[in-house]
């Protein structure tokens, strides 16, 4: 059971000092845009906050946290930060980066209020990047290729004004587990 407990520790020491990491914005949204499925999100949306790293890992009680920017049409407007707490079924540790698109200015004003929060109800599309992987913030997401037929079959929506994409980075992480996301928001 020590032994378990300590690898379980350095999972999750290495998974949020890698999220403390400032990551390049650029090359995370890029890599989202690299997705059939996200394009035309960049292309219609009002806005977007881009995570470029969120680093999660659980043990029974488990946590994310990451930190990022919010754009409005393109231009860099305030900074965001993340935190997940999640109680149930789960162990391991991993890393995603996550990009959340405001349909509209009342989305992005709510967004940006302040404190905003997706309840546990709240689940977000796993775009597949260069390997097979999921993230959501229930862990229970949908999984998304980048091929024609997937994106045809599995069309990300906006719910309530904003629609939720991820890309896994690394890591491995079991959990049935509930949970909510919490953000905060810095005006530049």
């Amino acid at each position: 059971m020590k032994k378990t407990f300590m690898q379980v520790f350095a999972i999750l020491t290495l998974v949020f000092s890698t999220a403390s990491i400032a990551d390049d914005n650029k090359v995370a949204i890029e890599n989202f845009k690299s997705s059939p499925v996200a394009k035309p999100f960049f292309e219609n949306s009002y806005g977007y906050a881009v995570f470029p790293t969120i680093g999660k890992g659980g043990f029974g009680v488990g946590a994310a946290h990451g930190k990022g920017t919010v754009y409005k049409a393109g231009t860099k407007v305030g900074k965001s930060k993340m935190t997940q707490l999640s109680i149930g079924f789960q162990v391991g540790g991993q890393a995603y980066s996550q990009i959340i698109f405001f349909q509209d200015k009342r989305a992005f004003e709510e967004f940006t209020s302040g404190n905003f929060e997706f309840s546990a109800d709240a689940s977000a599309v796993a775009l597949t990047a260069s390997v097979q992987a999921q993230a959501g913030s229930t862990g229970t997401s949908s999984s998304l290729g980048t091929d024609a037929d997937s994106t045809k079959q599995n069309k990300a929506k906006y719910r309530k004004g904003m629609a939720v994409m991820t890309l896994a980075k690394g890591g491995l992480m079991y959990e049935a587990a509930i949970a909510g996301q919490k953000y905060s928001y810095k005006k530049l």
